[in-house]
């Protein structure tokens, strides 16, 4: 069969109203590596019911776990997946790409010079005006207030101490990071792949 009649086969797919509190929209697959790892922890890899259907046919991952709810074609019926991983192992590059968000994120949504988590924005430590670039190292995030009162002038110079020196994350450091962010969506089928590694209790 050729992909575009699967694509055409998948499209054609249409619920059966099982659970009527969860509509598809609510039915995100979650997408696992194919070491059976999240691809990425935050913004946390999913992918609409659809994809994850098409990736089905195209035998490009393999379901994990699924939802009660199921969709239905003229010649099959299935599970909506929870959970798929796919059969190529995708290799992550070992740094982040330089943006806004994965700035955040290293430093965990907090202005490094009070902790608050409100208005963010960053800040150059040492400022342009002094020769400062903007790279990872001399970048770092904070409030609108502390950044109106560092100015242009260095946090020795303004009385002000940086919580964590700023540095240039690995991939693997922002996932790490990521964990502490839980999804704004969480099915019972997923928790099993995205906190395998937390400490049990006693």
């Amino acid at each position: 069969m050729f992909k575009a009649d699967l694509i055409d086969r998948a499209a054609s797919f249409r619920s059966v109203d099982e659970d009527p509190t969860r509509n598809l929209s609510a039915c995100p697959t979650l997408v696992l590596n194919a070491d059976y790892t999240p691809l990425s922890y935050y913004p946390l890899s999913i992918w609409p019911w659809q994809t994850a259907i098409k990736a089905i046919f195209l035998d490009r991952v393999d379901v994990v776990a699924s939802y009660e709810r199921e969709i239905h074609s003229p010649s099959l019926d299935m599970k909506l997946p929870s959970v798929i991983a796919l059969k190529q192992y995708v290799r992550t590059s070992e740094f982040p790409a330089f943006t806004r968000f994965n700035l955040f994120l290293r430093d965990r949504f907090t202005c490094q010079y009070c902790g608050s988590p409100s208005h963010l924005t960053f800040d150059h430590v040492v400022p342009r005006r002094l020769g400062g670039k903007t790279t990872w190292e001399n970048i770092i995030t904070a409030c609108a207030p502390c950044n109106m009162k560092k100015g242009g002038r260095t946090p020795k110079q303004a009385g002000m101490k940086l919580m964590l020196e700023p540095i240039r994350p690995t991939s693997w450091q922002l996932q790490q990071h990521g964990k502490s962010f839980p999804p704004n969506y969480l099915h019972e089928t997923w928790r099993d792949w995205l906190y395998w590694d937390i400490e049990l209790e006693a």
